[in-house]
């Protein structure tokens, strides 16, 4: 996590960043009626001039308690999750070596605030649209919808959620032998999961 990650902290803020544009759905996490609360939204996020990020943006439906329960207590975590996989054993020469997980993960505590205007609701879903649908051929636009648009508009409410503190650990082979990270990665290569690999080797400059 920032400030206590040590060797599993990430290089850079464009890292993290790279993460959340990557995997947009985030798990909210807040205190409700009844005790905790978690939904599953994708979010998208906004960068400072620190190059951090300093917000996240999405929706909630007005029907899911946490909406009431934020309005309320606007103190939330969002919790994302980038590449991970086992890590097995029998990739390994040396067979004293345990089985593990890598991964990269990110936590953001962060404060809600909703603004149910029209218009920033409009500027979210384009924006949330837009970046879901690029490169797409024939990229769908919410205008395509029609009347039902503006039906399905009224069912959900904008939020903005100001980050407080930022948590990311990024476990991703720094602690593994020279050898060991080789074979793990051709492992991974060969497995198809290149994506982790890509991320490893990022992670292991010079490896």
């Amino acid at each position: 996590m920032s400030g206590g990650a040590g060797r599993f902290a990430p290089q850079s803020e464009e890292q993290v960043l790279r993460l959340v544009l990557g995997h947009p759905l985030a798990w909210i996490v807040s205190q409700g009626d009844g005790g905790l609360h978690a939904s599953p939204m994708p979010l998208r996020p906004r960068v400072g001039a620190d190059r951090r990020i300093a917000a996240l943006e999405g929706h909630l439906p007005r029907s899911n308690p946490q909406f009431a329960s934020l309005r309320r207590d606007p103190r939330a975590l969002l919790l994302f999750a980038g590449p991970q996989g086992y890590i097995s054993p029998s990739w390994v020469s040396d067979r004293t070596w345990g089985p593990t997980w890598n991964f990269a993960v990110v936590q953001f505590v962060v404060d809600f605030a909703f603004d149910e205007t029209p218009a920033r609701l409009d500027a979210h879903l384009h924006d949330l649209v837009e970046a879901m649908e690029r490169g797409r051929p024939g990229a769908w636009r919410p205008e395509e919808m029609g009347a039902r648009y503006e039906t399905l508009k009224r069912m959900i409410v904008p939020f903005e959620a100001t980050v407080v503190e930022q948590r990311a650990r990024f476990k991703l082979g720094q602690d593994e032998r020279d050898a060991v990270f080789a074979e793990i990665t051709a492992a991974l290569d060969g497995s198809g999961s290149n994506a982790l690999a890509a991320w490893m080797r990022e992670l292991n400059p010079g490896r």
